[in-house]
């Protein structure tokens, strides 16, 4: 296995939490989640991906209205929240946090509640961003997983709070639990996440990436220039 990007990584971990969905709406700026989906959708002929990012995969033509409505139809399985913070009661904060405002909620609590999984997902991995409670919730509900760029977490409906499923290289249990300002369960020993196949990489490094290029060109370019047909 040669080395492999961080990115590339948790793209392997979205596309393996989309198995058995059939249609992932993933909003805008959010180019990992899109990597994922589209290296599912090159083993699952029917699952569809539906981008908000104004490009080549936008589907919808009068903004976000159309992607309440499919949701609201019981039409979308899976969607991606993230946050400036997120607690371990599963709620996210889009509004505040350290004085500092941002774009604010949207559809983010109407989406959570209605989309049968959503996934939450932070890059980055601090007890600045995961906190013991957010600041201000714009969305709570029962989150299917949390990926971040350290760890993979799973929700407990039954003990609302999450479990570390596994740990990405480079990190350990130690070293999350350092890092993570809220409370998770885990037993005594933690899986590594599992690294990105040879086919994954192909993939990603093919297909997927040109794909992601219409998309999110800065992106693309970042993590696959040498490979990209230009």
């Amino acid at each position: 296995m040669g080395p492999y990007a961080k990115e590339e990584l948790l793209a392997c971990v979205i596309a393996r939490l989309l198995q058995g969905a059939r249609h992932a709406a993933i909003g805008a700026s959010s180019p990992i989640p899109a990597t994922g989906a589209f290296l599912h959708r090159r083993s699952d002929r029917h699952f569809r991906v539906s981008l908000q990012q104004r490009r080549e995969s936008n589907p919808f033509t009068e903004g976000s209205r159309e992607l309440f409505d499919l949701a609201g139809q019981g039409r979308i399985d899976v969607f991606f929240l993230g946050g400036a913070q997120i607690d371990g009661g599963g709620a996210i904060n889009l509004v505040r946090a350290e004085g500092k405002r941002f774009p604010g909620s949207f559809g983010s609590a109407y989406m959570y509640g209605v989309v049968p999984r959503t996934i939450l997902f932070r890059e980055e991995h601090s007890r600045r961003t995961l906190v013991p409670k957010v600041e201000f919730v714009s969305a709570r509900g029962a989150p299917a997983a949390l990926l971040t760029g350290k760890a993979l977490f799973l929700w407990q409906r039954d003990r609302r709070r999450f479990r570390i499923e596994s740990v990405h290289p480079g990190s350990t249990l130690g070293d999350i639990v350092e890092n993570t300002g809220f409370d998770f369960d885990h037993g005594p020993a933690v899986a590594a996440t599992a690294a990105p196949t040879e086919q994954d990489l192909a993939l990603l490094r093919g297909a997927v990436a040109e794909e992601i290029a219409a998309n999110y060109p800065e992106f693309a370019r970042r993590v696959w220039n040498k490979y990209l047909s230009h």
